[in-house]
């Protein structure tokens, strides 16, 4: 893969990624805030799936996120 955006729930395991975009409403963004998880933000991807939950790892948290979620979440290699 390359510098490129693709979603989250693409993303192979164990890389270090940087969130690029969220395309989201306001709603999801104020989520994925609270949570810690912002463009800028690096993550690790512990598990993923296309049906089913998606497992990062953001600073030295485990966030787990819904298919439906992780494909709204643009990332970028680092």
């Amino acid at each position: 893969m390359n510098k490129e955006l693709f979603p989250l729930i693409m993303a192979p395991r164990d890389k270090r990624l940087v969130v690029s975009n969220i395309c989201g409403g306001r709603n999801l963004r104020s989520r994925l805030t609270d949570i810690g998880l912002n463009e800028g933000t690096i993550v690790r991807v512990l598990s993923s799936s296309y049906s089913g939950p998606c497992i990062v790892l953001a600073g030295n948290m485990r966030l787990v996120l819904g298919c439906g979620v992780a494909r709204k979440i643009y990332v970028k290699e680092k």
